[in-house]
């Protein structure tokens, strides 16, 4: 068993951009040169979060729409009027799906299903620069 570590530097845009890393995360288990073990990838923040999805056009319309249903933008929120930085919504929606998401791989590949991406949600309401953080571990 070993480890091996990688960043995925990202620009993002804010307001529940759906980006699709899928690629970026399997180069990484590619150069880690394991055949078998665990890909966890990380996002520090707490306005930002990883997931899978279909990364298909209306899912990424309705994900973005369903977010909005459960923690509204104009909601009022606490954060909000303690810091008035506008995105205590942002952080709710992050802490709901997580900073982080682990997938096995095999053979050296991640055993995602055919429809299924790796996908970094930034919930901010601004553009911002993200480092995501890939920990595998394996032999």
């Amino acid at each position: 068993m070993g480890t091996y570590h990688s960043t995925i530097t990202l620009g993002t845009r804010g307001n529940c951009e759906i980006i699709d890393i899928t690629d970026k995360v399997e180069e990484i288990v590619d150069k880690s040169e394991f055949s078998t073990g665990i890909c966890t990838v990380f996002c520090p923040g707490s306005t930002g979060s990883i997931t899978t999805i279909e990364y298909e056009g209306g899912l990424l319309k309705d994900f973005p729409e369903a977010m909005e249903r459960m923690a509204p933008q104009d909601a009022v929120y606490e954060h909000h009027l303690r810091w008035r930085d506008g995105n205590g919504h942002s952080h709710i929606r992050a802490s709901i799906l997580g900073p982080s998401l682990t997938v096995p791989f095999v053979n050296g590949k991640l055993t995602l299903g055919t429809w299924q991406q790796i996908t970094f949600i930034d919930f901010d309401n601004k553009s911002r620069h993200r480092s995501l953080e890939i920990l595998i571990i394996g032999e």
